[in-house]
């Protein structure tokens, strides 16, 4: 097993990795919507939070040497399932088809008080 981090993305805050690649695969610990930049939310809009913290994500995967486009599975936890769709659409906007296996679900809360957190796992490049 390997961690992976980078100052591109927020610090863990708890005892676990940014993430860990092992057998292939990176494994990308749910991300808030923090900017690593100011160490806070650039919004309370749970779409911006969305774009956030797949920044989030990517800049972890390019510490690994690898890109959004090898994801194939996300997690997303959103604390307002009415706000589905237009969250949905921020997503939609990282991604191309085969679009990643995936999973939303609404929790009645995050650490921070973030509306929305991702956690990815990636094909590291190079791998079967």
């Amino acid at each position: 097993m390997t961690p992976i981090s980078t100052t591109a993305a927020p610090a863990a805050i708890g005892p676990y990795s940014q993430a860990i690649a092992t057998g292939g695969l990176l494994f990308i610990s749910g991300q808030l919507p923090i900017d690593p930049a100011t160490g806070e939310f650039p919004s309370q809009d749970p779409v911006e939070q969305m774009r956030q913290c797949l920044r989030n994500i990517a800049a972890i995967a390019e510490a690994a040497g690898s890109s959004l486009a090898e994801v194939v599975k996300t997690t997303i936890y959103v604390t307002d399932l009415s706000r589905f769709t237009e969250i949905n659409a921020a997503y939609a906007e990282a991604f191309v088809a085969p679009f990643p296996a995936r999973a939303t679900i609404e929790v009645s809360a995050l650490p921070k008080g973030a509306a929305v957190e991702v956690e990815a796992i990636l094909a590291l490049k190079g791998a079967v």
